[in-house]
């Protein structure tokens, strides 16, 4: 359960951060091209989908590590 946890919050740290990144940059190139800052829909559901993507394989990933590095020490 620990490792799940452990897991789980790494994944949530990194998901946001890239949606973070990526909501930014999408924001950026709306600046660039119309001169305005407008947070549309679309935006914010290209964001969320980014978080599911990136949170769906982050887990995956760091709850293999975890079990991996909990085998080694054992």
């Amino acid at each position: 359960m620990k490792l799940t946890l452990k897991a789980c919050g790494r994944a949530v740290l990194t998901a946001c951060i890239n949606a973070g990144l990526a909501l930014a940059l999408m924001l950026l190139v709306e600046f660039a091209i119309s001169g305005s800052l407008h947070l549309a829909d679309p935006y914010l559901y290209a964001g969320l989908l980014i978080w599911v993507v990136v949170f769906t394989g982050q887990m995956f990933r760091q709850y293999r590590l975890c079990h991996c590095q909990r085998a080694q020490q054992q």
